[in-house]
């Protein structure tokens, strides 16, 4: 059986853990993650192996090289190939990050778009593209960043916003990246949280981060969330209503039972605030 719909809790799904998730599927963990361009050439018994997972649970494409937001044409031959990977899968949602990671060549980083209406009309009708070749609306993701960029006329909150309106695409309102960016960048995480249109969420993210200093975080994905994370998620859903939310961890991955007690702090944050209840459906 196949679920389309995205519901409470997820985990990102990743190599390290499959033979784990074999032996058994936390009860916690309602849907998972992918990055498409980490599976998308694989055959085989890996390829068997996903299938048997994106027939049981919802799965969602997480992108990590488009560079939405950058100055060279869009790969519209990946796109086409994600388009196939999620047909094949049946996987109805696709989200990337609202900032570029490529210029001539990949960065290896993703860096902020100019905060100007110039990029608005830019990116949003990079955006249309990408969902005429997908045939389905995206989902952006708000980005971390560590220096703000040169030119600015408006807020990251607006230009968000004016982007996805825009575009008329989804957000996928990760939490960690807002508490990250309001200790580097020194703004309120609740009021940018309040800033975000509810309507347009298709769901969360949550991740640890590295403290280098007092007054700067680096958005790793490779630690336990810390407490005030975990309260900006409470904080979130009592202004948004739940919304599937999702754990990442990409590097010093735990065993799976230590992942799990994370993704189950999710599910019993949402149990708090069952009354509010969301879930995304395609």
């Amino acid at each position: 059986m196949h679920a389309s719909a995205l519901h409470g809790a997820g985990l990102g799904f990743r190599r390290e853990l499959l033979d784990a998730l074999k032996v058994q599927v936390p009860d916690a963990i309602g849907f998972f993650e992918i990055a498409p361009e980490n599976w998308i050439d694989f055959g085989g018994a890996t390829a068997r192996d996903l299938r048997a997972f994106t027939e049981r649970y919802p799965f969602v494409c997480h992108g990590l090289s488009l560079s939405i937001g950058g100055p060279s044409p869009l790969d519209e031959m990946l796109l086409k190939r994600i388009k196939s990977f999620m047909h094949t899968h049946r996987i109805q949602l696709y989200t990337e990050h609202l900032s570029y990671c490529s210029d001539d060549g990949h960065l290896y980083d993703l860096l902020p778009i100019p905060f100007t209406e110039e990029a608005v009309h830019y990116v949003a009708a990079r955006v249309k593209r990408v969902q005429d070749i997908l045939e389905t609306r995206i989902a952006l993701e708000n980005a971390s960043f560590y220096v703000m960029a040169p030119i600015a006329d408006m807020s990251e909150a607006d230009f968000i916003r004016a982007v996805i309106a825009e575009a008329d695409c989804l957000l996928h309102l990760d939490i960690n990246n807002v508490y990250v960016n309001s200790v580097n960048h020194r703004y309120d995480p609740v009021e940018f949280i309040r800033a975000m249109p509810t309507e347009r969420i298709a769901y969360m993210h949550m991740a640890g981060h590295y403290q280098e200093a007092a007054d700067l975080l680096v958005d790793t994905h490779g630690a336990d969330v810390i407490d005030p994370v975990w309260q900006l998620l409470d904080q979130t859903y009592a202004v948004h209503g739940v919304h599937p939310t999702l754990l990442e961890r990409d590097f010093n991955i735990p065993p799976l039972a230590e992942l799990a007690r994370e993704v189950a702090q999710i599910a019993h944050i949402q149990a708090g605030h069952a009354h509010a209840k969301r879930t995304y459906r395609a």
